[in-house]
């Protein structure tokens, strides 16, 4: 009798157990990329507590989730939300769009101090969880201000010391911007230092690359040299192909990751799925031009001679990339005059009274640029090379991002990312299908960045986890109309709790930092 009753305590503990929450009826898309299956999920303290065919528990929150999908919470592995997560931490745009952790410090840019970073992040509280690399540009600003000359042996030795305590601090990794201010002057021996130093901590070498258009291939053939050299993964940032003359070139450059891999290195790339990217107007003016900053380019600009030299540089770029004119460049925020927001540089051209020809267009560029600059959207890309690009099985979403404010005319991918793949790529096309969309976006991110307890709806694994109809889901944002939050999320959960409500974000904030692998809490 008495070993009956041992025998029936653990049966008579499970059936009382009660859960934070349990999901019911759902189609589980695991972030595996095998096939969905049907069974209920019990969440407890933030972990996935249980997954079994019939949950009969209690639980606080009951979800029916018959009809939905439920599948992990999405990872963005490339976010640019340093400055903007701190004017509305609830993150709606990502939340509203499937997103439950971002990857930021891409493109050389990040917070010059992770620690101090990561310290705001847990005491204002966010709707999403969040991780960084160290940015080169910083670590290279810091070290050696905006001048257009290579590192000495000192300068070299400071950077990397900065990368090794961001790693401390708890970077994912390292990234480059090797198009922007000053990381554009650094030479391939430099980022190779940086990288062996991110190397000894186990973490990842993320690059935008030196050149998207005509110098693509030598720019890629970097990335993988100086991840071969550091011993390094590599992430190559918004793989892409810009300006007409490079459009059909997708099965080559994507040879050249295929082969580094057979070759036996870790080297992996993300994507965004429009056919437009977003960057600043600088990118538009000649390197040189750029050093020492914005008094520099000021005094170059109103220089005669180098004003000449400048424009004349930009027209053999447009020439030499197959673009007829700058009406591909359209503003997204210009600070000094909003009413620009969403007009070409072709169409303010024209509102300024010049004619309509390439070297008038490159005058109105420097005249903005005078007036402190814009952010950009550049029409610049081919559907075709899209497309090829994300049946690619190592290629990550990201939406190259930062939180939506409100402001400005921004490029749609700030709304839409994840509900444009699944909506228009899996559903409407089927480029690719659900199952391996959702592991693009949530296992291999996970995998790539070590976040070893994310990624997966998986017993012990932290419990951020979406539900979505897949009939429904779909991104809203448009150029025209850009801030508008995707449609078809029914439910998120960020570590255990929902953020997502019945359609509806409910200001939770249970986002958190999370840290690389070389943490140490000091």
């Amino acid at each position: 009798m008495k070993l009956l009753l041992l025998l029936l305590i653990p049966c008579i503990s499970f059936s009382q157990q009660t859960y934070d929450v349990i999901i019911r009826n759902g189609k589980i898309i695991d972030g595996t990329g095998n096939s969905w299956y049907y069974a209920d999920v019990a969440v407890k303290d933030g972990k996935i507590a249980l997954i079994q065919k019939q949950i009969t528990a209690s639980a606080t929150k009951i979800i029916d989730a018959k009809g939905l999908i439920v599948a992990p919470g999405f990872i963005d592995v490339h976010g640019h939300i340093e400055g903007s997560i701190f004017e509305r931490p609830t993150a709606d745009n990502y939340i509203y769009d499937g997103v439950t952790t971002v990857i930021t410090g891409n493109c050389g840019g990040s917070a010059d101090d992770l620690q101090q970073f990561f310290f705001r992040i847990d005491s204002m509280h966010t709707s999403i969880n969040i991780a960084s690399l160290m940015g080169h540009n910083n670590v290279r600003r810091m070290a050696m201000g905006l001048n257009n000359r290579l590192a000495t042996p000192q300068e070299q030795q400071q950077m990397e010391a900065v990368i090794a305590k961001a790693m401390k601090d708890g970077a994912v990794g390292m990234s480059t911007g090797l198009i922007y201010l000053p990381g554009m002057y650094s030479n391939t021996d430099e980022v190779i230092g940086l990288a062996k130093a991110t190397a000894k901590y186990s973490g990842v070498y993320a690059s935008h690359i030196r050149n998207e258009e005509n110098g693509v291939v030598d720019a890629i053939n970097e990335a993988i040299n100086i991840g071969r050299a550091a011993n390094i993964p590599v992430q190559i940032s918004h793989f892409k192909l810009s300006g007409p003359a490079n459009w059909g070139r997708s099965a080559e450059t994507l040879s050249l990751i295929e082969t580094a891999r057979k070759e036996g290195y870790d080297v992996t790339i993300d994507q965004y799925p429009y056919t437009a990217s977003s960057t600043n107007l600088g990118v538009r003016l000649p390197d040189w031009a750029l050093a020492g900053g914005t008094d520099s380019l000021k005094k170059r600009i109103n220089d005669p001679v180098i004003h000449k030299q400048m424009i004349d540089e930009m027209l053999q770029q447009l020439k030499r990339y197959k673009y007829k004119n700058y009406s591909f460049a359209v503003v997204a925020n210009h600070a000094a005059d909003s009413t620009l927001n969403g007009k070409s540089i072709t169409e303010i051209n024209q509102l300024k009274g010049r004619k309509s020809k390439p070297r008038e267009e490159a005058e109105t560029i420097l005249e903005l640029m005078l007036a402190g600059g814009a952010q950009m959207v550049y029409h610049s890309m081919s559907e075709k090379d899209v497309q090829f690009f994300m049946k690619y099985p190592y290629n990550m979403i990201g939406a190259d991002a930062g939180v939506a404010t409100g402001k400005g005319m921004p490029h749609p991918r700030t709304y839409g990312t994840n509900a444009r793949v699944l909506g228009r790529y899996v559903r409407e096309k089927q480029i690719i299908s659900l199952e391996e969309a959702v592991r693009r976006m949530t296992s291999l991110p996970a995998q790539k960045f070590q976040l070893k307890d994310r990624g997966l709806i998986k017993e012990g694994m932290a419990a951020d986890i979406v539900l979505f109809n897949e009939a429904e889901v779909t991104d809203k944002a448009t150029f025209e109309n850009p801030h508008r939050f995707s449609a078809g999320f029914k439910y998120i959960l960020v570590n255990g709790r929902l953020v997502i409500d019945a359609g509806k974000h409910n200001g939770t904030r249970s986002g958190k930092a999370l840290f690389g692998p070389a943490f140490s809490n000091h």
